[in-house]
């Protein structure tokens, strides 16, 4: 069975290791992609465009019950919570979690509630624990998690706390996530 939603947590350093991945992903990757990456409440931060320059996927921020589709790739706008139901994305304005909002447990658990072993999660440089509990979830509900190397992030503590919360499937360098993600999705 193919995996149904790539989800991606970042915080300290996240705009750089979402570019390297997202750059080096082919125009025709199959799978949608949703990102939080922790970000001013603002949300004037350049970060779409940062993101949609370097990736050849289409790159949108999130609207509320938006549709996934393949190949796209989706972002949590700031100061809301992105939530994976059945076949689309929702948006939520709880309470922060890990001191966050967007939160990247609440994306990666929902994404497990609603997928199971069809969630792929990856967990990027950060400098917080955001992201273990989910990364847990995901594990048990039979979903896949590759993390960032802690020694290739410009902060360990995001990945660092992902490996210590379940046995996670892979532990790459930044440059080779890309191509792994290729591998796992090729149709």
């Amino acid at each position: 069975m193919g995996f149904q939603v790539i989800v991606v947590g970042a915080s300290k350093g996240g705009l750089d290791a979402l570019r390297a991945v997202l750059s080096a992903l082919p125009r025709d990757f199959p799978v949608p992609i949703a990102i939080v990456q922790h970000r001013l409440t603002t949300g004037g931060d350049g970060l779409l465009d940062a993101l949609a320059k370097a990736s050849s996927l289409p790159v949108r921020q999130v609207e509320d019950k938006d549709d996934m589709v393949e190949g796209h790739v989706y972002l949590a706008p700031a100061d809301y919570h992105l939530l994976v139901e059945p076949g689309r994305l929702a948006l939520s304005t709880e309470q922060p979690v890990n001191n966050s909002r967007p939160s990247v447990d609440v994306l990666f658990e929902s994404a497990a509630d609603a997928y199971g072993r069809g969630v792929l999660g990856i967990v990027l440089t950060g400098a917080s624990a955001d992201g273990a509990r989910g990364t847990r979830r995901i594990k048990d509900l039979g979903g896949k998690v590759i993390v960032q190397s802690p020694d290739t992030a410009d902060a360990e503590a995001m990945p660092a706390a992902a490996i210590k919360a379940a046995q996670v499937d892979q532990i790459l360098p930044l440059e080779r996530i890309a191509p792994r993600l290729v591998e796992l999705c090729a149709k």
